[in-house]
């Protein structure tokens, strides 16, 4: 695995038999004595690749934690530079501060020092590894330890080697070994007490010896590489014998295979499919209680458990794209945690949303067998928050500041729940009391709900349950249509109870299409009136959570348009007013609404959706090195606090964005056969692909332009259409032909390629086509 706690991903976890574990791991220590080895998520320069199952990983350390950043020097020389938009107090404070933040940001950069550290597995038992330094001077340690704080023991072994022994946490009676062998001999070497000791000894600071963990210290110029070898066995082990050019020729054949063996892509928009399948690995965990693998939300602030709200649905989806296996555990992990939370009422249909999609990518019939008896119960409580009895459903009471009222949701302050009033609840499940307010994207994800346990039950044959569920969505969307819709507006918007409307314009507008609850002609006039209008949702910096002509949007502090960057900036350090849901841009409010578009087959604007959140992810990734948890919607606008703190640097539903413009090209589709998948584009830029796409125990790949599309299995063809851009739906290959839907932007000839009969072909009209080969 490439880490064992969110901080310290820079090492290595070894686990054996009986659950034996072992970690290595490699520090940077700065000339001031910082040591760069726990919590290092500001140090991250750089990644990649990476592989979800440990098998290759390469990350740049640098001393530099961007604490202190050139965009907060920037800000206040904006303040000093628009002194008419500052009060004079700011203006004078800027003017005494940005001397001194120079002068610590020029010392910062002048004794940066940077490291680039590999590793790959060699087999299940050994893995080698190397450390570059960028520059002169540069001390490192290599170490190993216990992971968790587990009891075992280490010591200097040699000149240049570490030796461990442990006995297995789930079977006491297993011994394992462990040893670490570097190429050349350390400049000094020592075992510890404890790992505080072990961090006190590189830092400066004094440190007892003992026998908890032990270090190899190494004084490395500009362009000096130091190779290793690490293994565990059942019995202790020699020195290693590997030559540094042993080691690197590994290193380089694994990080080879990752684009062979692992998901890729290509493009304008396809390369960053490599960078999202990196960023998803990096925060690839174990789970040390429950011995297995899981996604961990938000590296360096996010705990060592998985996280219980939507946060871990969407982790869920996006690994099953990459890495199945993985989303498998992940998933198995979460109930043996105890499954979704009730008081994000969001949890529960996220997450049967994620099951279903995980199911209908690996065909495992035991997720639904595991996911269905809690979902079932955890629908059965929704109800109770029905106010009237006219089968939508009201948002809870939270009495606290009005920036907390839409936690309920994870919407944390969305503006759109500011105005409800307390009703006093009377009985139920819940301790919260009700509100006035009937609420848009909670009966969307009820309708979503409804509809993902009504598949699971036809899946687990389950008739009467399945009747229930369709039945329910069906109330749902007449009831949606009928009291939700406001026809002036051309909007679903919250309304209180007394009849008048809640009139925030936010992206849960949209939110109808993912629950499967708009008409077709609702949704039609929201998308062509609302989705691109520059004046709302559109522009480059696209979706903002609150409408651009909403007078909620970028509420929270002062306007300061003469200052291009910081227009809406309130003070460096702080958050600006587009932070949170005031205006920020978010990877789960953009991946829902792509996906409602998906569900209503607007094929082109999901496109071009995609392609923004694409490119924004882009450009954090590329400047900065980071996959923030949001963006500001303002074009140049700096995100500000967020992004110079730790776990929201590294955001695992951050790549939903570029997982768009892969899921664009070949996905599973939670709307259609649950045997068959989607591909193909009618709008990303360019020629784009993607390959090696698990589905099913096999792997896929899809190259689309806007004159032809091409699905492979396996490296051999089987889909071609040439003359436009199409979508395919419900694809399903049988030995002698094909049955699918076909949506084409023009006349196109497609040909398939059955296993054991003759290449078909078939022209189709622009439009929609069913088709059967």
């Amino acid at each position: 695995m490439p880490g064992f706690k969110e901080q310290e991903f820079n090492g290595a976890l070894f686990v054996g038999r009986g659950e034996t574990r072992f970690s290595t791991s490699v520090s940077l220590v700065t000339e001031s004595k910082k040591v760069v080895h726990e919590n290092m998520v500001p140090n991250i320069r750089s990644f990649g690749p990476i592989a979800s199952d440990g098998s290759y990983y390469e990350i740049r350390i640098s001393s530099d934690d961007r604490v202190l950043h050139q965009a907060r020097l920037d800000a206040l020389q904006a303040t000093i530079d628009h002194p008419e938009s500052w009060s004079a107090e700011e203006v004078a404070a800027a003017t005494a501060e940005l001397p001194v933040l120079q002068k610590q940001y020029d010392t910062i950069q002048a004794q940066k020092q940077d490291i680039v550290v590999r590793y790959a597995r060699v087999n299940d038992e050994e893995l080698v590894g190397s450390v570059t330094a960028l520059d002169d001077g540069t001390t490192i340690y290599l170490d190993a330890s216990a992971p968790f704080a587990e009891p075992s023991t280490y010591a200097v072994a040699g000149s240049g080697s570490l030796a461990g022994i442990t006995r297995g946490l789930a079977d006491g009676d297993q011994t394992a070994h462990f040893r670490v062998d570097a190429d050349q001999a350390a400049d000094g070497a020592r075992s510890y007490a404890t790992l505080k000791d072990m961090m006190n000894a590189m830092g400066g600071k004094s440190a007892a010896d003992g026998t908890a963990a032990a270090a190899l210290h190494y004084e490395l110029d500009a362009g000096d590489t130091l190779t290793f070898t690490a293994r565990m066995g059942d019995e202790a082990l020699p020195p290693a014998r590997r030559t540094p050019e042993e080691v690197t020729e590994l290193l380089e054949r694994a990080r080879t295979r990752i684009d062979k063996v692992s998901v890729s892509g290509s493009g304008p928009l396809g390369d960053m499919i490599d960078a999202m399948r990196d960023a998803m690995a990096l925060n690839a965990n174990y789970d040390e209680k429950f011995n297995r693998s899981f996604v961990m939300w938000g590296l360096g602030g996010g705990g060592d458990d998985i996280f219980k709200g939507w946060d871990s649905a969407w982790d869920a989806i996006t690994a099953a794209h990459l890495d199945p296996a993985l989303a498998l555990d992940h998933i198995r992990d979460f109930y043996d945690q105890g499954g979704p939370r009730y008081d994000q009422l969001h949890a529960g249909p996220m997450h049967a949303y994620a099951a279903w999609r995980v199911y209908q990518r690996t065909g495992d019939r035991s997720i639904l067998e595991l996911v269905y008896p809690v979902m079932t119960a955890y629908i059965a409580r929704m109800p109770e928050f029905d106010v009237n009895g006219d089968g939508l459903l009201e948002s809870p009471w939270v009495a606290d500041r009005p920036g907390g009222r839409g936690n309920h949701l994870g919407l944390d302050d969305s503006p759109q729940f500011f105005g409800y009033k307390q009703i006093p609840r009377d009985g139920g499940t819940d301790t919260r009391d009700h509100t006035d307010l009937t609420d848009v994207p909670l009966n969307s994800y009820y309708g979503l709900f409804a509809h993902v346990l009504g598949r699971m039950a036809d899946e687990l044959g389950r008739p009467a349950d399945a009747k229930q569920y369709a039945d329910l969505h069906a109330e749902l969307a007449e009831q949606m249509d009928a009291r939700l819709w406001n026809d002036e507006r051309g909007l679903y918007l919250n309304r209180y109870l007394d009849g008048r409307w809640e009139h925030t314009s936010t992206p849960t507008v949209f939110y109808p299409l993912f629950g499967g609850l708009a008409s077709p002609a609702h949704a039609q006039r929201l998308v062509d009136e609302h989705l691109e209008n520059p004046d709302e949702f559109g522009g480059a910096h696209a979706l903002p959570s609150v409408a651009r002509n909403d007078p909620a949007f970028c509420s929270s502090g002062d306007h300061h348009p003469e200052a291009e960057h910081f227009i809406y900036f309130q003070e460096h350090m702080e958050e600006d007013a587009c932070e949170e849901w005031k205006g920020a841009v978010w990877p789960p409010m953009n991946a829902t609404v792509y996906d409602g578009l998906k569900r209503y087959g607007f094929d082109a604007e999901a496109a071009r959706l995609a392609d923004k959140s694409t490119r924004l992810w882009q450009s954090s990734y590329e400047e900065l090195g980071w996959f923030p948890e949001y963006w500001d919607a303002e074009p140049g606008q700096l995100i500000n606090g967020a992004a110079t703190d730790t776990a929201w640097r590294t955001y695992s539903w951050s790549n939903l964005m570029p997982l768009m413009t892969s899921t664009e090209l070949f996905s599973d589709d939670a709307w259609g056969d649950v045997n068959g998948f989607r591909f193909g584009t009618l709008g990303l830029p360019g020629r784009n692909a993607v390959h090696d796409v698990p589905w099913r125990g096999q792997t896929y790949s899809v190259v689309a332009d806007a004159s032809s599309t091409r699905l492979s299995r396996d490296g051999q063809v089987l889909f071609t259409a040439s003359g436009g851009r199409v979508v395919v739906r419900d694809f399903v290959l049988t030995s002698t032909g094909a049955t699918f839907e076909v949506t084409a932007d023009q006349k196109v000839t497609i040909t398939v390629h059955p296993e054991a009969a003759p290449a078909r072909r078939v022209a189709v009209p622009a439009g929609t086509t069913k088709v059967r080969l």
